[in-house]
């Protein structure tokens, strides 16, 4: 493993935060019998993923399901919803997840297919629905999620979860300051901090409690993670 790492430093290919994509070349790097090394494995097999995406998921959906259990996930803005996947794999008591995105591409069933035949249990409970947003209907007990829907999604996925009373996790990224709430605060705070912190108040105001989390920033610098919960 040392050797890979080595090697990996040389091409390059170490950096978390790349978008280059993850090939067969790249398995040198997850070589251990770990969850996270399998699941690289298998997103270098599909061979299309770029590298932050896997650091991205992976770290999300860990210190998501450090504090939420169980639930059906259902993961809005999915992109190739790998985030689902790792959900499941996390916490088998979760029966199913729903990965919703407008514009649901060949590669996203092409993942999906591989990490099935890697862990068999996740046959016929990973479900892709190719709609927009608005129209999935989200239920109290659901866990929502959303790995860097931009700007004004990262909303939209809020006020869904809010609308059901459901759990949620979102990883907000490319805030708009000039339509987004700042709540006046950015003469005191950087923008896009300033449109996450009135997120917060805006949810604590709506009965959630919050939790305020961060992923590396070595994989994003968009990396505050946003929990909550409603109050029971």
């Amino acid at each position: 493993m040392g050797w890979a790492l080595e090697r990996g430093k040389m091409l390059g290919i170490t950096n978390r935060s790349s978008k280059n994509r993850l090939t067969e070349k790249e398995r040198v790097l997850f070589q251990t019998d770990s969850l996270f090394d399998s699941i690289g494995r298998a997103v270098c097999e599909a061979g299309f993923l770029p590298r932050k995406e896997l650091f991205e998921a992976w770290e999300t959906a860990r210190k998501v399901r450090r504090v939420f259990r169980g639930g059906r996930i259902v993961e809005l803005a999915c992109g190739h919803g790998l985030a689902a996947h790792i959900m499941l794999l996390l916490d088998n008591s979760s029966q199913e997840a729903i990965a919703v995105d407008p514009a649901i591409s060949d590669n996203a069933y092409r993942l999906s297919a591989i990490l099935t035949e890697r862990w068999p249990r996740l046959k016929n409970r990973i479900h892709f629905v190719n709609k927009p947003l608005q129209t999935i209907e989200i239920l109290p007990e659901d866990l929502v999620l959303s790995v860097h829907a931009c700007g004004e999604l990262t909303d939209l996925v809020i006020d869904r979860a809010v609308a059901a009373g459901a759990r949620l996790a979102v990883l907000p990224c490319c805030h708009d300051v000039k339509r987004s709430d700042t709540g006046g605060l950015s003469g005191w705070l950087d923008g896009p901090l300033a449109v996450d912190v009135m997120r917060v108040v805006r949810l604590r105001n709506m009965g959630y409690r919050v939790l305020t989390k961060e992923i590396p920033k070595e994989v994003t610098p968009k990396n505050r993670l946003l929990m909550a919960e409603k109050d029971r």
